[in-house]
């Protein structure tokens, strides 16, 4: 079981790698360090109260200790509002956490209507506008009643201008629907509702997830009906450039990749995860293999050929590990051993899912959930170096195999909602389920 390490053995451990990184010439990107302008615009009217609004600083100030704050890093605004808004603290005008946080915990509280509307507008004017900085820019509304002024065209006008907007409604005085026409969509990815204050500090990890991929995960995927977020590895990497071979994967759909030894599908990290990865994500994968040796089907490489994550295929044994970043000792490796990872040895079409969150690994093979494995904290990765698929283990030469999926979805969510339709058999068990019932 991990052992749980002192805010200030983490405190030394990344100032250590931190130190080494800046002499060996890396790059480590995370969400700390994603460059971003965000803007809390705080509900500040006589409904919310003083001790509440106590409250709300308390878990605006946990949120932001999660940033690296400086102008080649995330910047942070806070805008209170009541009958008119207050620029608290604009952005760009703090270079470190510290000096943030004591300007936050210093913010006095207003008292009086609700007037929504007018403090988004007045975020755009005087806030994003401003911003000569041409990145991700995110703003989080967070309200515990019902705007006395319009809202809707506001918000819009907002998003128009690639404004993200987050709404958090506190208490039984919110109106959904206000909270819909504010926020970005889908609703359940940029709305949250909690019952009174002191349950906004249940969705602190939420939000701080959330507010990480809209930095560190710029692109979409098609999935279903809705579009995810999260990096397409194949696309990243150039397999359809790269490899001439396709496959068509018997009783479904799906086409697939035939994956040569003649074949490099490398590419620098920074070209595919240009700020790292959010704290909690999916990968998932479906492939098809002989070779019995030990292969990574997936790696990231630090710019001297170290390992930082990697999904291995063990042949000798059996079995799958996941390796990542630690806090502790810069690596660590988890091995699943369970009596079903054989079944990925059978030659046969099968998907790989991993959920990985902050505390915890959890291995998926074709849908059924094998085993859940304890992490140790992370750290963000070093993006100068190589992101490959394929490959055996400390080995440049490709694994011949076949590739049909290869994704990370930057939110955890996606794992509920993830199938497995493209492996063989599963769409005629569906068939025989429906005509049985």
């Amino acid at each position: 079981m991990a052992q749980p390490i002192t805010f200030f053995q983490i405190l030394l451990i990344l100032l250590l790698h931190d130190y080494i990184s800046a002499e060996d010439g890396e790059t480590r990107a995370s969400c700390r360090t994603a460059p971003a302008d965000l803007v809390f615009i705080l509900d500040g009217s006589y409904s919310v109260g003083p001790e509440n609004f106590e409250i709300i600083k308390s878990w605006l100030v946990n949120i932001t200790r999660n940033f690296d704050i400086g102008p080649k890093f995330i910047q942070v605004g806070v805008v209170q509002y009541s009958d008119y808004p207050v620029l608290e603290i604009p952005l760009g005008t703090h270079e470190s956490t510290e000096n943030l946080i004591r300007e936050m915990e210093s913010i006095h509280y207003l008292g009086g209507n609700t007037r929504t509307g007018r403090a988004i507008q007045f975020a755009f004017d005087h806030l994003f506008a401003k911003s000569s900085r041409f990145l991700t820019k995110i703003a989080v509304v967070l309200t515990d009643g019902k705007s006395q002024d319009e809202v809707k065209d506001v918000a819009a006008e907002a998003r128009k201008n690639k404004i993200t907007l987050f709404a958090i409604g506190v208490g039984s005085e919110i109106e959904e629907d206000e909270l819909k026409a504010i926020a970005n969509r889908p609703s359940s990815t940029y709305v949250f509702y909690v019952e009174d204050y002191i349950a906004i500090s249940r969705i602190k990890e939420v939000i701080k997830q959330k507010l990480c991929e809209e930095s560190v995960c710029p692109t979409r995927i098609p999935v279903a009906a809705r579009d995810e977020k999260g990096f397409d590895i194949l696309v990243g990497l150039g397999v359809k450039k790269k490899v001439k071979k396709r496959i068509q994967i018997p009783t479904t759909n799906a086409k697939a990749y035939e994956v040569t030894s003649r074949v490099d599908l490398s590419e620098l990290t920074r070209n595919v995860f240009p700020e790292g990865l959010p704290p909690s994500y999916v990968f998932v994968s479906t492939q098809r293999f002989k070779v019995k040796k030990t292969w990574d089907l997936w790696r990231v490489l630090s710019l001297d050929k170290r390992p930082q994550i990697a999904v291995t295929i063990n042949g000798e044994e059996k079995t799958l590990s996941f390796t990542t970043t630690s806090l502790i000792n810069g690596t660590q490796v988890i091995t699943f051993a369970s009596p079903h990872v054989k079944t990925l040895f059978d030659e046969g079409w099968h998907q790989i899912r991993l959920l990985v969150t902050e505390d915890f690994v959890t291995l998926y093979i074709d849908g059924q959930e094998i085993e859940m494995k304890p992490l140790h904290p992370v750290l963000g990765i070093y993006i100068s170096g190589l992101t490959q698929i394929g490959k055996y283990s400390g080995k440049e030469e490709t694994v011949q195999f076949d590739i049909q999926k290869l994704r990370i979805y930057c939110d955890p969510e996606q794992n509920k909602r993830e199938t497995v339709c493209e492996i063989p058999g599963f769409v005629s068990m569906v068939d025989e389920l429906l005509r049985t019932t």
